[in-house]
């Protein structure tokens, strides 16, 4: 199985992870292309600079003309000229690039911009760029993990969450491009070392605050971090929001037959501490540890007798919207022979609480269990597939390299069927068609 591993020694963020994929061969022009297709009036700046004797590539992100710059910087460069821009009902986040030039801003001899983009309008301008469809999926997944993470932290629905003008565009740049970027690595699974956050403080909108910056610590729970002595924000909340969802899991370097390595760079040049991102990318071994993932799950059960079945189909919906891996319920029959229904969650840890909250909110139930289980998976991935109604995402399963199976997406094949009333199921069976078509060329 090809996979590449993320060797985050100096941390992470969306540049430098954009850098190391390019130093990896992937085509700079399908970046920049990427970018072009945002028309959100930025662009990309590829060098090679040399970190503590490393050569790697560094990119910059250049928006309207203007270079990011690091969030420290922006908020010292001059304090007061920047604090009235949060004093209203939004809660800001200025998107970060690079571990170590995090937010994006304009000097302030230049024109101040206080225009904000919720999700909402983020969505959108994935949605409507030239890209594939899993790799908008990506995007967007990604976008919604920064925005649960602020949300959380400012006790405020996600949706009211904006993002300032400029970072919004340098986060929009970073984190899709590192979508479609991964996704033209072409491997089966993207594994993640131990991340070294760094240490110290960083200036932020809201204040001072010590690193790991509030939003970086709450979207990496669960991961193992570290700090290594650099007195530096090394993981910038863009960068954990995209590990978190490209990694299927952290681990220590693999059993791996090398293929190549490659570098992206911080703008920062620290003495005797290469500030680089490494990617190895190559063949895994012939164990089965390092070919499946392994990752815990929490299980929730609760018995239920007197659910209306319309509310049972409500909950489920529900359930799944807010972060559950899978809900199902099986008939049981209970005491006083009534019968009721074992209602069953999988879901992540850190979703245990609002899961059961919801549980209890929604369902007549008095008492919620739960366990913690292990589960092997396997490797999957998401490729696009054209029909003559559109795309549909394929959904592919892979054991030592080999694909064990795949299928097509429902809900894609569910719009297209309604949109051009076609049976589902031909939708389904043509797009299958298609990848085996496919793969038979391959």
């Amino acid at each position: 199985m090809r996979i590449a591993y993320l060797d985050c020694f100096s941390g992470i963020s969306g540049d430098m992870l954009l850098g190391a994929l390019i130093d990896a061969g992937v085509p700079p022009k399908l970046l920049k292309d990427t970018v072009a297709a945002l028309h959100v009036g930025a662009k990309l700046e590829i060098s090679k600079v040399i970190r503590s004797g490393i050569s790697a590539t560094k990119v910059d992100v250049w928006v309207d003309g203007e270079k990011d710059m690091p969030r420290e910087e922006y908020w010292a460069q001059d304090d007061g000229k920047h604090s009235h821009s949060h004093h209203t009902d939004h809660h800001h986040h200025h998107g970060e690039s690079d571990a170590h030039t995090h937010a994006q801003g304009k000097s302030t001899e230049h024109k101040h911009q206080h225009v904000h983009r919720g999700l909402t309008e983020i969505r959108q301008i994935i949605r409507a760029a030239g890209i594939s469809e899993s790799a908008r999926t990506t995007s967007i997944r990604i976008f919604e993990a920064l925005g649960a993470a602020e949300a959380k932290i400012h006790h405020v629905p996600v949706e009211s969450i904006h993002f300032h003008e400029v970072g919004a565009v340098d986060a929009i740049v970073d984190i899709v491009c590192a979508a479609v970027g991964a996704e033209a690595l072409g491997v089966n699974e993207i594994i993640c070392s131990p991340l070294n956050v760094g240490g110290g403080t960083v200036k932020c909108a809201h204040g001072t605050f010590p690193v790991p910056a509030p939003a970086t610590l709450e979207l990496l729970q669960d991961a193992p971090l570290y700090g290594s002595g650099v007195q530096a924000e090394l993981v910038t909340p863009t960068g954990a929001a995209i590990v978190r969802t490209l990694a299927s899991r952290f681990a220590s370097f693999p059993e791996l037959k090398v293929e190549k390595s490659a570098y992206g760079a911080g703008s920062r040049d620290f003495p005797g501490h290469p500030n680089v991102l490494r990617i190895v990318i190559g063949e895994t071994g012939s164990t089965l540890d390092v070919r499946t993932n392994s990752e815990t799950i929490s299980v929730l059960e609760a018995n239920l007798d007197d659910l209306n079945p319309q509310v049972f189909g409500y909950v489920m919906d529900r359930l799944l919207e807010d972060g559950a891996l899978d809900v199902f319920g099986m008939p049981v029959q209970m005491k006083k022979n009534r019968p009721g229904t074992l209602l069953t969650v999988l879901c992540k840890p850190e979703h245990v609480g609002k899961l059961t909250q919801l549980l209890f909110a929604e369902t007549t139930t008095l008492g919620v269990r739960r366990r913690d289980e292990v589960r092997q998976t396997l490797a999957r991935r998401w490729e696009s597939v054209r029909t003559e109604w559109g795309e549909v995402r394929i959904k592919i399963a892979s054991m030592n390299g080999t694909v064990t199976n795949y299928a097509p997406e429902y809900e894609d094949c569910r719009r297209i069927a309604a949109e051009h009333h076609v049976p589902l199921k031909t939708v389904m069976q043509e797009a299958s068609r298609a990848y085996a078509g496919r793969a038979e060329r391959h």
